[in-house]
């Protein structure tokens, strides 16, 4: 397995996250600093193009150019080690730095931008940085330190029926960097696991997208929420309460369109989301407005969860 570190560690905002479920920066932080990871954040750091890269509003010029900057505001900062809270952010990265490590003529001409318009100082120099190495997902940090999270579970989830959602992005972009596998990706149902609960394992549909689709969402939303509702069907069979999952474009199509499939397909879906941050957070103890960011949620969290049970000791 590739090395993951627990130090040196830039944790890269995400524009959705920010936007959408700030709960999962909130949470992602409270786990970091009770597992004793070492991290930072910058003001510096811009987004990584993803929504207009896939979208076709960036090309990928532009988009490498973007990566390359936000690389040099990790270097300066010592803090090599990028680690995303998107999936999205996770996949445009890795690609960017393989294109600056393997494309001489790319790398050069983001270079010689930067030069012609004053920023020198940004120029990437080839294997600055390395693709499996320095850009992680937060799952990859937290599956780092799985033996110690039982330590610090406060509260006790194991009476909730479970399911996971994994993501394209970690899980069918760069294969060669995906911790659990790909086939039957289970790296998110071990950290449930580590956190004293199961989870139903494999079920119909698992692999498959949340639909999403980026652009599809609005210019194709019958395709696209024809594959959100096949996995909602999917977890809906298994009387799934809580869906686990690590991108915020995913909790966009689950949770906030939720209530608009079940009326397309013409069922009660009551699931709520959760990225594996949340969860594991809620677990740890972390309050459910300041730390998860419950408010945030369009499928309320106390529709299911109405009281949280210590563990016992």
């Amino acid at each position: 397995m590739k090395q993951i570190p627990d130090k040196d560690i830039l944790l890269f905002r995400s524009c959705l996250v920010s936007v959408e479920y700030p709960g999962v920066e909130a949470s992602t932080k409270f786990v970091f600093d009770r597992l004793g990871i070492d991290y930072a954040i910058s003001e510096k750091q811009t987004c990584c193009t993803g929504l207009g890269y896939y979208s076709d509003v960036f090309n990928q010029i532009d988009t490498t150019a973007i990566g390359a900057r936000n690389f040099k505001v990790a270097r300066d900062l010592n803090r090599p080690n990028l680690v995303m809270m998107c999936a999205t952010c996770y996949a445009i990265n890795k690609k960017s730095v393989k294109l600056l490590n393997g494309k001489d003529d790319l790398r050069e001409h983001i270079n010689q931008l930067f030069e012609d318009n004053g920023l020198g100082h940004l120029k990437y120099e080839k294997d600055d940085l390395d693709s499996t190495e320095n850009i992680l997902h937060v799952v990859d940090i937290l599956y780092n330190k799985i033996d110690e999270i039982p330590k610090h579970i406060k509260y006790d989830l194991s009476g909730y029926t479970i399911a996971t959602h994994h993501g394209c992005h970690y899980c069918k972009v760069h294969y060669e960097d995906t911790v659990g596998g790909v086939r039957d990706p289970n790296v998110l149902d071990e950290l449930v696991e580590a956190c004293g609960c199961r989870t139903i394992g494999w079920y119909d549909h698992k692999r498959a997208t949340c639909g999403t689709g980026f652009r599809q969402r609005y210019s194709n939303p019958d395709l696209s929420f024809t594959a959100t509702a096949d996995k909602m069907n999917a977890i809906a069979d298994e009387d799934v309460e809580i869906l686990v999952h690590l991108c915020p474009n995913c909790h966009i199509q689950f949770d906030r369109y939720q209530s608009l499939i079940g009326e397309r397909e013409g069922r009660k879906f009551k699931a709520i989301h959760l990225n594996i941050a949340q969860f594991i957070a809620l677990a740890m103890g972390g309050d459910l407005d300041n730390v998860i960011g419950a408010k945030a949620h369009t499928t309320p969290i106390d529709s299911i969860i109405r009281e949280l049970k210590e563990v016992k000791k």
